[in-house]
């Protein structure tokens, strides 16, 4: 332990820009998700994009069905466990924490959505929002968010330097879903939706969070005892 503050994970400067987008983006879920509550058919712009990226074949299937990996189970727990080891190995336990959280919330939004909204595909398969869509967006948005603070990026290169990851993470896995078969573009729209207006959410609740359990060690300790003093004296004694 250094004795030094964690940094947060939501940016000061960041915090107004990504709280509008998160409004705007959770307002998007909502009328996709009104739109085509009960549909089991593509929209008229589903179709269209359905017709050129769908049943694409080698190699591009190859590199559809990778990036489809990234989001299912065992790809998604190997990437947050890859992206958590190296949180820890830097000694920043907050982003670790953050990592957790985020996808969690994220996932788990989309996941009570879908019932909600009630879209199908293939049959009895829910498919709004697009939870694979949504965590890889997720992931991008919560690497790019902590490069940011730790690169003292202001407000307006932060905020275009986050949304530019989480929009070229959400277009790949959109892109690969739709090419699949297994999503309708709009069910991605919604899943990339989703994760802009969880993930500043997430940020926030975990900064508070670790900023509360600090204030409350803080006043814990006795005011004239510096950190670590109190461990040092209890190994003294131990002698």
């Amino acid at each position: 332990m250094t004795g030094r503050p964690e940094p947060a994970v939501l940016p000061s400067s960041l915090r107004v820009w990504l709280g509008l987008i998160a409004a705007l983006a959770a307002l998007v879920v909502l009328v996709l998700g009104a739109t085509y509550a009960d549909d089991s058919e593509p929209g008229a712009a589903d179709a269209r994009i359905a017709a050129v990226v769908d049943g694409v074949g080698p190699p591009w299937r190859h590199v559809a069905l990778v990036t489809d990996f990234l989001g299912e189970p065992v790809g998604a727990v190997l990437l947050v466990a890859a992206l958590m080891t190296g949180c820890l190995v830097l000694r920043h336990p907050r982003a670790a924490v953050f990592l957790v959280t985020g996808t969690g919330l994220t996932v788990g939004t989309t996941t009570l959505l879908k019932p909600v909204a009630g879209r199908t595909i293939h049959g009895d398969n829910l498919s709004y929002p697009s939870g694979h869509t949504a965590f890889l967006t997720a992931l991008a948005l919560m690497v790019t968010l902590l490069a940011a603070g730790r690169l003292g990026l202001g407000r307006a290169a932060g905020t275009a330097f986050v949304f530019a990851a989480g929009l070229v993470a959400g277009a790949a896995m959109g892109w690969a879903q739709v090419a699949l078969g297994s999503h309708y573009a709009t069910d991605t729209l919604g899943g990339w939706c989703t994760a802009l207006a969880v993930l500043p959410v997430s940020a926030w609740l975990v900064d508070r969070t670790a900023d509360r359990l600090t204030d409350r060690a803080t006043a814990d300790r006795p005011a004239d005892e510096p950190a670590g003093r109190g461990a040092d004296a209890g190994r003294q004694e131990c002698r």
